[in-house]
């Protein structure tokens, strides 16, 4: 059971409010999310990993 997000206080609760923050954590369905974004950020991670990887091993082998 998932517990419910109760502010700390009154003054952090009033503090939320006027700052705009979310009352709750709300997860992203990130399969939601038009096509061109979702291939974006699939791109994103493999050139980061991808890269990651290469600086690693170029800096094995020097």
């Amino acid at each position: 059971m998932v517990e419910e997000n109760k502010p700390f206080n009154d003054i952090i609760d009033h503090f939320n409010k006027v700052e705009g923050n979310a009352s709750e954590i709300v997860k992203t369905d990130l399969k939601k999310l038009p096509k061109p974004i979702r291939y974006i950020g699939y791109f994103m991670i493999a050139f980061l990993c991808i890269s990651f990887l290469l600086v690693l091993v170029l800096n094995i082998l020097n």
